[in-house]
């Protein structure tokens, strides 16, 4: 399987369990791997056959800009599901970085990998 990825993909939002966290948006950081045949897209060159990277990368900035999460790991999950359900990736890997919140940090997060039957099955007992 070959990959597509967004790195450094910045966008502002509220997520935190501390008031002083919920107040203001901040800003997070997301290294993005899609797992994606691209030998359709080789072969045409053609944008309609391609996992189009930028189409992605403005679907999560605005979800992530209109979510309001408490923990990471749950805006972390939620780009995860957004991608595999939307853009029907198979595979996702995700780094979230929140930047400054430790002050003797650069910044704290979550590595996460999600695959599609992940959600798949979740919907399956939602239903």
């Amino acid at each position: 399987m070959d990959t597509v990825y967004i790195r450094g993909l910045k966008a502002r939002t509220v997520v935190g369990i501390f008031e002083w966290e919920r107040r203001l948006p901040q800003d997070v950081v997301l290294d993005i791997e899609m797992a994606t045949d691209i030998r359709p897209a080789a072969s045409s060159d053609a944008i309609e056959d391609a996992l189009d990277y930028k189409t992605v990368a403005k679907a999560v900035v605005e979800h992530v800009e209109s979510s309001r999460f408490q923990l990471v790991e749950a805006l972390a999950d939620s780009i995860c599901r957004l991608i595999t359900v939307d853009f029907g990736v198979s595979e996702v890997s995700l780094v979230l970085n929140k930047k400054g919140a430790l002050s003797d940090a650069a910044d704290v997060g979550v590595c996460i990998r999600r695959r599609a039957e992940d959600y798949a099955a979740a919907t399956e007992v939602a239903e």
